[in-house]
């Protein structure tokens, strides 16, 4: 499958075999509009549980192995092999995936040191190329092996973030890419409803090189070592946003469409998706 760039909403509309990539920030969606599409008709692939079981399963471990063996006695218990430690990470609980990641500040507040968040950062992002690249994969198997006819990459917030060469041109060719757009005032609540619940997030390199230097300044924190996490995540969520969004802009106008996440998330069956994706494609 190709979706070129000319390709019609009629064409799109009538294709028995649709293949999406859905493209927005954390909370815009994404994972609810899978939800919403026929679950008999649409194979729901989810990035995150990909990244989660797949390839940061045994370092997830790892680090809750580490946890365990300061327990004197799960220590003796882990070391003969007399219990074991589990992951339970499914597509409606990601929790793990986002814990893994961390965030940076004072140890006695749960944050990392610096070189620790990078290299998780740095593990995660590895994770989700080869998740986003398994795509066409997972599109075959859902309609050879479990007969959908449909299939959506639910990706992560983080995708527009990745620089990898060949990516999103890969994606462009076996899945029509939708850039799910917030209205200012869902923007607002995404960044509302952050703030009451701050969680680790993968950060692009520069943009967190950039950015943590201004936040000590800002701040006038002395050092990493003291910064409190939930502080440092409250400062910084406005300006990832505002840092994301002319990065998905640029991935929609180049090889997708954009639609209206509030108009997306209103609609009340299958068909009405259609007629907005049809509509955008009409509309480039």
């Amino acid at each position: 499958m190709n979706y070129q760039r000319d390709m019609t909403g009629q064409a799109f509309a009538t294709q028995t075999n649709k293949a999406i990539t859905l493209l927005g920030m954390s909370g815009v969606g994404k994972t609810t509009l899978a939800n919403r599409l026929p679950k008999a008709t649409w194979f729901h692939y989810s990035g995150d549980y990909r990244i989660g079981t797949r390839y940061l399963g045994e370092s997830i471990l790892d680090v809750v192995k580490r946890q365990a063996m300061k327990d004197p006695m799960l220590q003796d218990l882990l070391r003969a092999d007399e219990i074991s430690i589990e992951h339970n990470i499914t597509v409606n609980n990601l929790d793990l995936v986002s814990k893994f990641l961390g965030m940076i500040g004072s140890g006695e507040n749960g944050g990392l040191r610096l070189d620790e968040f990078k290299r998780r950062q740095e593990l995660h992002r590895r994770a989700e190329i080869s998740a986003m690249f398994d795509v066409p994969d997972f599109i075959e198997r859902a309609r050879e092996t479990y007969g959908y006819p449909n299939f959506i990459n639910d990706a992560g917030g983080s995708l527009c973030e990745l620089n990898e060469d060949g990516l999103m041109k890969r994606l462009a060719e076996d899945t029509l890419i939708i850039y799910l757009q917030p209205s200012t005032q869902l923007r607002q609540k995404i960044i509302e409803r952050s703030l009451v619940r701050p969680k680790p997030m993968y950060y692009q390199d520069d943009f967190f090189d950039r950015e943590l230097p201004q936040y000590l300044s800002d701040t006038s924190t002395p050092s990493i070592d003291v910064i409190n996490p939930d502080d440092f995540f409250c400062w910084i969520i406005p300006r990832l946003i505002a840092h994301r969004e002319p990065l998905y802009r640029r991935i929609a106008d180049e090889y997708g469409v954009t639609v209206d996440a509030d108009e997306i998330m209103a609609i009340r069956s299958e068909d009405e998706f259609l007629e907005i994706v049809a509509a955008a494609l009409d509309r480039r």
